[in-house]
C-alpha cells in the first residue's frame, strides 16, 4: 500500500496596513517630533518617521 503525502501552501499574507495608513502614521511621529524636539527619545521616533517613509515608496 503506497501512501501520497500532500502538502499545501500557506494561504498568501494580506497586507495589514494600507499605503494611507503609513502615511497616516508617518504624519502622527512627524507632529510627535515637532512637539518634542528636546526629548532623548525623538531619536528613535526620527528613525521610524523615515522608516515610514521608505514603506510609502514600496
Amino acid at each position: 500500500m503506497t501512501m501520497t503525502t500532500t502538502t499545501t501552501e500557506p494561504a498568501r499574507a494580506r497586507a495589514v496596513l494600507s499605503n494611507e495608513d503609513f502615511k497616516l502614521l508617518q504624519e502622527a511621529v512627524r507632529y510627535y517630533l515637532q512637539a518634542h524636539q528636546d526629548d532623548p527619545i525623538s531619536s528613535k521616533y526620527s528613525n521610524l518617521y523615515h522608516r515610514l517613509g521608505s514603506a510609502i515608496r514600496r
